[in-house]
């Protein structure tokens, strides 16, 4: 790991470009083909007979990630067989959706998945029904919620996410002697899970998510002014009637006053911190700094933030993009930001940094001596919170890809608007940033490496000088 040799100014700088109103793409029939083998393959990896996987709104993604779409206000469950045969157990209003799901299937109706006081009659029980998808004779079974148990004192494939009427159902179902097991890792473990690592296609799907995120926060941004409230701020952060994959967050001042969480009617004033937050599938983006010109309107207290907070942090984020590779192990950049960000000092404690997919945060293969490496085709999202007491945060929050030789030039091939997007972002954050980017290095978001810790000043940002 190299450690940046950078000096770091804050330097009047154009802003990064961004694209308006760009066409989802599309999954292929060929990658929902895939995906499906490639989870039977960790079936067979790890011998189970059956896979049962859970989903609400919530946590629909791996249930999404072979049938195309998540149960909207209800339960579901897909039953998988390692012969490949496909069961939705679906409630009243999702039943609908089985004949547009994205794998052949077979559908049964669990009307006790549906919203309370909807008829939930029917003819069997929810272990007959659970039966009837093929679950009795089977040696063992996986059961994969949204979870990863890790910690040290934790039995993983005794521990589930999955509501307990499930789960005291689904032991009712199978055969005595059955063994049930957490089974989530099949699709999120970062060494092995059949999500971790995407396909041409699957990158071009989640790029439109993380453009859309990136210009709504940099759209934001610019709105940003004294007087104006949250809400106001907080509407630039919707865009394409898509769905948000986590609560937006427009807050100026101290956050979560009376609980809240959502944008509200706060008046930004002058000095005020400001948090802002938005994300769709495949990209989240974040900032926070502080709603002034320049230092000379902090609060004397905090008249150093520019120091002791903003730049220390960026020699993290600009640490973490110069060693970004294809190869490097999770542990490696982890102990790479420990060295530069000491935690003792900034007082982070999440993964500094983690996958990303329709799921905000997927999983991370960052973490503490951690023996998993990074892969072609991951996607990233920087994710490194430093926190000192009494001064406002500091955050660029954005996405990338990790893509080999092989896989650039098949997104250059298949997806070359995308692969023009890319190369642009990339010649701003080598000439106009001067962070050195490894070509594996594939930046997503638009506002990558894009600092701005005074938010009146529209024009400065931070930039390296070696």
């Amino acid at each position: 790991m190299n450690r940046p040799a950078h000096s770091f100014v804050l330097q009047s700088i154009p802003q990064p470009t961004c694209w308006h109103n760009l066409p989802s793409v599309t999954l292929s029939d060929a990658t929902l083909k895939a995906r499906k083998a490639r989870v039977i393959a960790q079936m067979q990896r790890l011998a189970l007979d059956a896979l049962v996987v859970y989903a609400d709104k919530e946590h629909g993604g791996n249930f999404e990630y072979l049938t195309g779409f998540i149960p909207r206000f209800e339960e579901a469950l897909l039953v998988l067989h390692q012969s490949g045969e496909a069961v939705l157990v679906l409630g009243n209003e999702n039943l609908k959706l089985a004949r547009y799901a994205r794998l052949e299937n077979r559908v049964l109706h669990a009307p006790w998945f549906s919203l309370p006081n909807q008829p939930m009659t029917h003819d069997v029980t929810l272990a007959e029904l659970l039966q009837q998808a093929g679950l009795t004779d089977k040696l063992r079974v996986g059961v994969a919620g949204w979870k990863l148990f890790t910690g040290t004192q934790d039995v993983p494939e005794q521990m589930f996410d999955v509501p307990y009427f499930i789960m005291q159902t689904l032991h009712a179902a199978v055969t005595p002697g059955t063994a049930v097991v957490n089974a989530t890792g099949v699709f999120i473990s970062p060494d092995s899970g059949a999500r971790v690592v995407n396909n041409a296609n699957e990158l071009a799907h989640y790029e439109y998510g993380a453009n859309l995120a990136s210009t709504a926060i940099l759209t934001a941004l610019n709105a940003i002014e004294p007087g104006k409230t949250e809400k106001q701020i907080g509407a630039c952060l919707a865009a394409q009637g898509q769905p948000h994959n986590v609560i937006s967050i427009a807050a100026t001042g101290e956050r979560f006053a009376n609980a809240g969480l959502y944008p509200g009617d706060k008046i930004i004033t002058l000095g005020d911190k400001f948090s802002l937050t938005t994300s769709y599938k495949g990209g989240l983006s974040s900032r926070a700094a502080y709603v002034v010109h320049d230092a000379s309107e902090l609060m004397p207290e905090v008249a150093n933030y520019l120091d002791v907070v903003a730049i220390p942090y960026y020699r993290a984020v600009v640490a973490w993009l110069e060693n970004l590779r294809v190869g490097v192990t999770g542990g490696e950049i982890y102990a790479l930001i420990e060295s530069v960000l000491p935690k003792a000092e900034y007082h982070w404690h999440l993964n500094p940094g983690h996958l990303v997919a329709d799921e905000e945060w997927l999983c991370s293969p960052i973490a503490p001596g951690s023996s998993q490496t990074l892969k072609s085709g991951m996607l990233l999202q920087i994710d490194i919170i430093p926190s000192r007491a009494g001064y406002a945060g500091a955050s660029i929050e954005d996405t990338v890809a990790l893509a080999d030789t092989a896989l650039r030039e098949q997104l250059a091939s298949e997806y070359p608007d995308l692969w023009a997007r890319v190369q642009h972002r990339r010649a701003y954050i080598t000439s106009t940033l001067n962070i050195q980017l490894p070509e594996e290095v594939l930046p997503f978001s638009n506002t990558v490496g894009y600092l701005r810790p005074w938010l009146l000043d529209k024009s400065s940002a931070l930039v390296c000088k070696n």
